[in-house]
């Protein structure tokens, strides 16, 4: 299924329709602030091991990321002190990744053996939208194209085509960008870059 979303006048019936493919356990392609990306709903263990499935890793030691759409949301899935906190809040929505220590609340698939998770809140009405009807964070992975000289797959009708028989939705949200998240690891005193992307991190 293929669904086209406007960001002018996003109709709310829609957005209840991809909440319910997620809590039905379907997995969704959908845009970003930088790729497209393919997630489920993060209470849902068959949904995310289809994901990992699809990307042919095991869903145990997928470094898989959440989407949540506030900082207050966040707060409930990972620890965050004051200073951390108030740099993310500088660079939130963004094109961020933040790798922060795990809460107690986030599902056990989520948690590698270090006990983290990636947490995003990107600048995107989609993704948030998402969030915000399910009521809960999404699981997020980019999709990466097999071709080396084309990172990422930027045209949704593309995405579609490749992937409508893995996919229980692929959301078309107009062209995707090629460059994905910046990568910041909050989990050590210095806030340390380990993936340059399109953002470039406040202190």
């Amino acid at each position: 299924m293929l669904l086209k979303l406007y960001p002018d006048n996003p109709n709310l019936k829609e957005f209840r329709k991809i909440a319910d493919i997620l809590r039905n356990g379907g997995i969704i392609i959908y845009p970003t602030d930088t790729v497209y990306a393919i997630g489920c709903d993060i209470n849902n263990n068959k949904a995310i091991q289809r994901i990992a499935k699809l990307k042919g890793i095991a869903a145990d030691k997928a470094n898989f990321s959440i989407i949540c759409n506030n900082l207050s949301n966040l707060s409930e899935y990972a620890r965050v002190d004051n200073g951390t906190f108030k740099m993310m809040k500088k660079n939130l929505p963004g094109p961020f990744t933040f790798i922060l220590p795990a809460s107690s609340n986030l599902p056990k698939l989520f948690k590698s053996k270090k006990k983290t998770v990636g947490i995003r809140v990107p600048n995107h009405f989609i993704p948030l939208g998402i969030v915000e009807e399910i009521g809960n964070p999404i699981m997020t992975t980019s999709i990466h194209d097999p071709d080396q000289v084309i990172e990422y797959t930027t045209d949704p009708e593309l995405i579609h085509e490749k992937y409508n028989r893995d996919v229980d939705m692929v959301i078309n949200g107009g062209f995707g960008r090629n460059v994905a998240s910046t990568i910041v690891d909050c989990t050590t005193d210095d806030f340390e870059i380990i993936r340059e992307g399109i953002g470039e991190l406040i202190l």
